[in-house]
């Protein structure tokens, strides 16, 4: 029998021709989306997904300018307030994907993935863009929803790496807003996109921020440009019983199922069940969902908690016209300059300061 000692440089030479394979198709792409090495190249990602009409409205008016060298790296689904959450274990799916005008790919991880494996090399022929631009999304993100946001975690992550970058997002309302208020959103701020590219490429682009950009509803009728500090306003939300007719899906046949699968079911089936009689035992009115499997096998009868998120339409915080959320209730477009750190305003640092300093001298166990 030969030895197979050779395997693993096999397998890496194949990965490195499917990985060259997938370059040549990208870089052939890029050649018929007449690439310019003399004009700025643009990154766009979103949260919304590659179909998103917000990211759609995007490229096609950054195409239509003929002035950017436009790359697109978005999710291939949905990935709302999934904040800047990243795929740590397991593998990303990359396919390309056609957008007329650009070079584009889909990946299923997270917006922050997206940005990440684009500014790595491995997709694009360029080594770094002159600007990354996320959004333009579905939705407000001011004050504290800018932390739950995928959009400006997209912007955020390009900021980690070192590249530039801004967040757009549109003030969708039900009812009032249209997919076609998106492209108008996207042209009320190409002023401020060629600003930033125009003194990047001067190289008098401040640095030590990125920037979150809201539209109001009327994008049309907007008051101009506002900049504005991050405000407290958030989305409340509820969390409701969901009634036992949703059922989950039955579970599989222990008979079918290794040993430490029918373990780790028994676990769950003892802490689920003990759950469920404190909570009966503590009257309390919730629903609790029991699943079963196929009447003909051997399952085990879990108890669920089933519970859904219900989210207000309505944010709610300051309204200073200093802040994002208030000055964009009035009209304007706001812009404000996000950073990494968090900042606790001096006086309560005093304050903790001087609290820890009475707290070392009175020792930590008389203290408590």
């Amino acid at each position: 029998m030969e030895s197979d000692a050779t395997a693993p440089q096999i397998l890496d030479e194949t990965i490195e021709q499917q990985v060259t394979s997938f370059n040549s198709n990208s870089s052939a792409q890029q050649s018929d989306g007449e690439v310019d090495d003399r004009r700025p190249t643009l990154l766009v990602t979103n949260d919304d997904g590659i179909d998103a009409p917000g990211l759609r409205s995007l490229v096609d008016v950054l195409v239509e300018t003929g002035r950017y060298n436009v790359s697109v790296c978005a999710p291939d689904s949905e990935k709302s307030a999934v904040g800047h959450s990243i795929t740590a274990r397991g593998n990303i799916a990359v396919r390309q994907v056609e957008i007329k005008g650009a070079t584009a790919f889909e990946l299923s991880g997270t917006p922050a993935d997206c940005v990440s494996l684009s500014l790595s090399g491995a997709l694009f022929s360029w080594s770094k863009p002159t600007l990354v631009i996320s959004g333009i999304n579905k939705g407000s993100n001011c004050g504290y929803h800018i932390v739950y946001s995928g959009t400006v975690a997209g912007a955020r992550e390009a900021f980690i790496c070192g590249v530039p970058s801004i967040a757009l997002s549109y003030n969708w309302i039900r009812g009032k807003s249209h997919d076609t208020d998106f492209r108008i959103a996207v042209q009320v701020c190409l002023p401020l996109i060629d600003a930033v590219l125009s003194h990047l490429v001067k190289g008098s682009y401040p640095q030590g921020f990125f920037l979150n950009v809201d539209v109001p509803v009327n994008p049309g009728q907007h008051k101009g440009y506002k900049v504005t500090k991050q405000g407290t306003s958030m989305i409340r939300t509820k969390w409701e019983a969901v009634s036992p007719k949703n059922r989950l899906p039955p579970l599989l046949s222990v008979n079918d199922q290794g040993i430490g699968i029918q373990l780790a079911q028994l676990g769950l089936e003892a802490s689920t069940a003990g759950a469920a009689r404190r909570l009966n035992s503590a009257d309390k009115n919730v629903e609790i969902e029991s699943i079963a499997g196929p009447e003909n096998d051997a399952v085990l009868d879990l108890q669920y908690l089933l519970f859904k998120r219900r989210v207000s339409e309505h944010e709610y915080g300051e309204e200073g016209d200093d802040l994002d959320f208030g000055a964009l209730q009035e009209g304007y477009i706001t812009v404000t300059p996000l950073g990494l750190k968090s900042h606790i305003q001096s006086d309560v640092f005093s304050s903790f300061k001087n609290w820890v300093s009475i707290v070392a001298e009175l020792g930590v166990t008389s203290a408590l």
